[in-house]
C-alpha cells in the first residue's frame, strides 16, 4: 500500500455531513460520499450537495423567491441554492425546506443493469 492520501482541504468533513442528518430528523434523509463531498438524498431523491462543509440544494419551486444565494458547487457544476448555516441549526424550515425540495423533484429514474462482460 502506498501512503496515507491525505484529505483535501477543501472537502468537506464527515462531522459537517452528520450534522446536516441530525438536523434534519426525523425526515428520511441520507448522505452518500461523492469525491470528498457528500450528496444528500430525500425520500432516496438527490436534493443537495455538501460541499466544502457548505450546503447546495437543488433548485425547485420549494426554494423560489426565498432570497438564497446561487453559486455552483464545484467547479463546472449547475447553480444551487446555498443554505446558510443560521438556517439549517434547529431549523423547522430547513427541514420543511428539504422536504418540498425532495416533493418537487422527479423520481429518479431507474438503474439500467450493468450488461456482463462475456467471459
Amino acid at each position: 500500500m502506498g501512503p496515507a492520501r491525505q484529505r483535501d482541504a477543501t472537502s468537506t468533513r464527515r462531522e459537517t455531513a452528520s450534522y446536516v442528518l441530525e438536523q434534519l430528523e426525523p425526515l428520511d434523509v441520507r448522505v452518500r460520499p461523492m469525491f470528498g463531498e457528500f450528496c444528500l438524498y430525500c425520500d432516496e431523491k438527490p436534493v443537495a450537495l455538501i460541499c466544502d462543509d457548505t450546503v447546495f440544494l437543488k433548485p425547485s419551486a420549494a426554494s423560489d423567491g426565498l432570497g438564497l444565494k446561487e453559486a455552483e458547487a464545484y467547479p463546472g457544476s449547475k447553480p444551487y441554492r446555498i443554505v446558510g448555516a443560521d438556517m439549517i441549526h434547529g431549523s423547522d424550515a430547513f427541514r420543511e425546506l428539504v422536504q418540498a425540495t425532495a416533493e418537487a423533484l422527479p423520481s429518479p429514474k431507474p438503474r439500467k443493469p450493468r450488461a456482463r462482460s462475456p467471459r
